[in-house]
């Protein structure tokens, strides 16, 4: 079995390790991990990896190095739990690693949990497999669009019913960072869906061509323009770049028309993220599973999963108007998919979606 290793302290040294794996233990499952995408949204994970714990879902055992989580699928190889039968197969967070053990608990007709003792204490949404076989939104045709933006969908969608639901001084125009990443895609599509909401998204120069064609943004500005932006109305800012002079150019330009400010993710992930003062309103760190389980006790889970599960299903089929899938295979692709993810060079309008 072949796992790939990151360093913690050095996102860009990496090493694939060989190991034999040893018997299944009692109530445990073999998975084999058969394709998952490779985003931004992963070096989130790894950046913020000691901070939030993204490290612990599968500790490595060298602990110098970790395996970064990742979206996609995977096949039962073996298993000793009940519920969970050989040759099923689910969605879910995933290592790089040619097969993983899960120990599951409150196993269903539609999903089951990991309950190991490393994953005790996390989010329950980063421990759920759910079986393809029952899964409400699984369309064969579109296991690329699954992979690449399922996760990362249900933030853009989330992101919008905090703004445009569930909070007060709802915005009539909405600003967003790293407009040409897949989770602004998802959100500047959630809202022009929605309607009588500008999105106006912020790119870096080689970007702003590719944003301006998805049609999904009022208005593009490159990050220069930033100390001079104007919006319509009451405005929140949505960052997923993580870099806070230019948070400070937005807070600074817009003045009292910002209502709420945002913090998602860090795109930008080697950048100064040394904290400057701002004027009000101070940013708000937006963590999904927290935001999910809220509304779910307020609309319950069966209405909010039904709302999500119809956007997504729209918003998949939209998705070939945003990218294309690109599959690679190979110890060699991988590395280099993540490689190439760390430095910026993969074109937006290329999602990655990798395998052995």
């Amino acid at each position: 079995m072949a796992d790939f290793l990151i360093r913690r302290g050095d996102l860009r040294d990496t090493a694939w390790t060989e190991s034999r794996p040893g018997p299944l233990a009692p109530g445990a499952a073999r998975l084999k991990v058969e394709a998952f995408a490779l985003t931004a949204n992963n070096v989130t994970y790894a950046t913020f990896g000691e901070a939030m714990g993204y490290w612990n879902f599968f500790p490595a055992a060298d602990p110098a190095f970790g395996r970064v989580p990742v979206w996609g699928f995977a096949t039962v190889k073996e298993s000793n739990a009940d519920g969970v039968v050989v040759g099923a197969r689910v969605y879910g967070y995933l290592p790089i690693s040619e097969s993983f053990d899960v120990t599951p608990v409150r196993a269903g007709k539609e999903s089951f949990m990991d309950g190991a003792a490393s994953r005790q204490g996390l989010a329950p949404i980063y421990n759920t497999y759910i079986f393809t076989a029952a899964d409400p939104v699984y369309d064969a045709k579109l296991e690329a669009q699954q992979m690449l933006f399922r996760p990362l969908f249900t933030t853009g969608f989330m992101i919008d019913d905090c703004l445009m639901e569930a909070g007060e001084n709802v915005p009539e125009t909405v600003v967003i960072s790293s407009a040409s990443s897949k989770t602004a895609l998802a959100l500047a599509h959630c809202l022009k869906s929605r309607g009588g909401v500008d999105a106006v998204g912020l790119t870096s120069p080689g970007n702003k061509a590719y944003v301006e064609g998805l049609g999904l943004y009022a208005r593009v500005e490159t990050y220069d323009a930033a100390d001079r932006l104007h919006a319509r109305g009451l405005t929140a800012y949505v960052d997923f770049l993580g870099r806070p002079t230019l948070t400070a150019d937005v807070h600074n330009a817009l003045k009292d028309r910002l209502v709420r400010s945002l913090v998602i993710g860090v795109t930008d992930w080697e950048g100064n993220r040394a904290p400057i003062a701002l004027p009000d309103p101070q940013p708000e760190f937006f963590f999904v599973p927290t935001y999910a389980a809220d509304r779910a006790r307020v609309l319950g889970p069966d209405v909010l999963n039904a709302r999500l599960g119809r956007a997504m299903r729209s918003f998949y089929d939209a998705s070939a108007g945003y990218l294309t899938p690109q599959t690679e295979k190979g110890h060699e692709a991988i590395t280099a998919a993540w490689i190439d993810t760390l430095d910026a060079k993969v074109p937006p309008s290329i999602g990655l979606v990798l395998s052995f």
